[in-house]
C-alpha cells in the first residue's frame, strides 16, 4: 500500500513538473506564438505612403475590386451609378445629418473639390438619411458647401456595399476605371496636404494604367 501511495504520488509530481515546464515553455514562445495565431495583415498597395495625419487610417488594398453596380440618386431623382464617372478620379463620401463627423468634415471637402474645378477629380457626396425630412435638411445643408452636389441613397444600403461595411463617415476613392484604391472609415481632413497628395497621385495615372 505504502508503495503504491509513493508511486501515485510520483507520477502526480512528475505531472505537476511538466505541466510547469511546459507553461514556463509556452510563455517563453509567446510572442511567437501568438504571431502565428494572428491573420496576416491584408496586402497594401504603394498608395500606403499617403496613410499619414489625418489620414493615418487610410485603407489602400493591394487587391482591387470595381466600384458596385449600385443605383443611387441624383438631386432631381434620377438614377446614378459609379459607372457614370469613368475617366474620373472620384472621392465618394457617405453621410447623414445625423452623423455629426460626417458634418463636421463637410467642409474640408467642399475645399477639396473648389481646389479641383476644372481638373478630372470628382467629389461625390452621397447622403444616406432614411426620410424626407432628413433628405431635405441635408439638401439645406449641402447647399452652403458650394460647389458640392446633392446626391443619396435613402435605403441606406450603400454604406454596406462598400469597404467600410456600415461604418460612418466612409470615404471611398475610385480611380479613373471605377476601382477602389483606397477606402477611409471616420473623420478626416479631406483638404490636408496628405489628402492632396494621394488625390494628385491618382490623377497623375492615366485610364488604363495598371494599379502598383
Amino acid at each position: 500500500m505504502k508503495g503504491s501511495k509513493a508511486a501515485g504520488m510520483a507520477i502526480a509530481g512528475a505531472l505537476v513538473i511538466g505541466m510547469i515546464v511546459g507553461a514556463g515553455l509556452l510563455y517563453a514562445n509567446r510572442d511567437a506564438f501568438f504571431k502565428a495565431a494572428a491573420p496576416a495583415p491584408p496586402a497594401r498597395s504603394e498608395l500606403a505612403r499617403f496613410a499619414k495625419g489625418s489620414l493615418t487610417r487610410l485603407e489602400t488594398p493591394a487587391a482591387l475590386a470595381t466600384a458596385p453596380d449600385y443605383v443611387f440618386k441624383t438631386r432631381d431623382g434620377a438614377d446614378a451609378r459609379f459607372a457614370d464617372f469613368r475617366g474620373k478620379v472620384v472621392v465618394v463620401n457617405l453621410w447623414a445629418m445625423w452623423c455629426a463627423p460626417c458634418r463636421t468634415e463637410m467642409p474640408t471637402l467642399a475645399r477639396l473639390a473648389e481646389a479641383y474645378v476644372g481638373t478630372d477629380l470628382v467629389v461625390l457626396p452621397i447622403n444616406v438619411d432614411a426620410t424626407e425630412d432628413g433628405l431635405a435638411d441635408a439638401r439645406s445643408f449641402i447647399d452652403v458647401h458650394e460647389p458640392l452636389p446633392l446626391y443619396s441613397d435613402m435605403k441606406f444600403q450603400l454604406p454596406f456595399e462598400l469597404p467600410g461595411e456600415g461604418k460612418m463617415p466612409q470615404t471611398v476613392l475610385l480611380d479613373r476605371q471605377g476601382r477602389i484604391r483606397a477606402h477611409f472609415s471616420g473623420e478626416a481632413d479631406w483638404a490636408s496636404p496628405e489628402a492632396r497628395a494621394l488625390i494628385d497621385a491618382l490623377l497623375a495615372e492615366p485610364a488604363g494604367t495598371p494599379a502598383a
